[in-house]
């Protein structure tokens, strides 16, 4: 017993401290510090003191500013980008922004702030950074509505630059589209780069859309590619608007139509013709 009370007048001190560093450290491991939190506050307050009405809105108003600057500094890095691409396909694209899209019809079309008053046509092209986007379907002196290409109900005549091999493009109401050929033995593979067809009606040639990601061939009446579109059509803000004498010249000649050959669309259907079979497109 003698030997018991001297082990523990030695060491009990020792024993107990060990004791309520490990019960500390467990405590503050399960409750994340927020006793510890607590009291730093507690013995903090009489010195930090508590911000005014002042200071609290000089706060809120530096965060607004500081968040303000960095949407301002997205939106230069994306015109910067939009203006870079408009360069390299021609001056005489338009930028406008895009004003409308309804949750409903994300996927099928945009509100864009020019119209008639600022040149802009009928089945003009729109673009943006990556590629092609869509074509004008409507007009109004201030405002355009843009059919996307990713609208199931926008067909355009398409080709595979590696191989010429041509087809026409359905949008699929997302980032992507169908690519279907007119060829029952396509030559194409994963990567190659899809652009306009020369023969299309509507559209100019050698227009950037995408790059084919996968093919099926067992597809019936003909093989399908699925093309992921180089543009961003899901993010638009921004696009670029160029003149299309191809659209112009098909709107012309819808014009001339007799009524029962009209299209009921806003713009004219498209005809592609290959050697075999030709295809109606809107």
């Amino acid at each position: 017993m003698y030997s018991l009370n001297r082990w523990w007048d030695r060491y009990g001190l020792r024993l107990g401290l060990t004791a309520l560093a490990v019960f500390v450290a467990w405590a503050i491991r399960h409750t994340s510090g927020a006793p510890v939190l607590e009291v730093y506050q507690v013995l903090a307050g009489p010195f930090v003191g508590t911000p005014n009405r002042e200071q609290v809105l000089n706060i809120a108003q530096d965060e607004a500013v500081q968040q303000h600057i960095t949407e301002l500094e997205s939106q230069n890095q994306m015109l910067r980008e939009l203006i870079s691409y408009q360069s390299d396909q021609s001056p005489e694209g338009k930028m406008a922004p895009v004003i409308g899209r309804s949750a409903d019809q994300w996927w099928q079309q945009i509100i864009i702030q020019r119209g008639s008053n600022q040149g802009i046509q009928v089945n003009n092209l729109v673009a943006s950074t990556g590629g092609l986007i869509g074509r004008v379907s409507h007009v109004t002196p201030n405002t355009s509505r843009v059919l996307l290409i990713s609208d199931p109900a926008s067909q355009i005549g398409a080709m595979v630059n590696r191989s010429r091999t041509m087809g026409y493009l359905r949008g699929q109401s997302e980032s992507r589209a169908v690519l279907v050929f007119f060829d029952r033995f396509p030559d194409v593979r994963p990567g190659d780069v899809v652009s306009t067809s020369p023969l299309s009606q509507i559209m100019p040639a050698g227009f950037p859309i995408g790059r084919v990601e996968s093919i099926n061939n067992n597809t019936s009446p003909s093989p399908e590619a699925i093309i992921e579109l180089s543009a961003p059509v899901s993010s638009l803000e921004w696009v670029v608007v160029y003149p299309n004498s191809k659209g112009q010249n098909a709107e012309i000649l819808q014009e001339s139509a007799s009524p029962s050959e009209e299209d009921s669309t806003d713009t004219p259907s498209e005809t592609l013709s290959s050697p075999s079979n030709s295809t109606n497109q809107n």
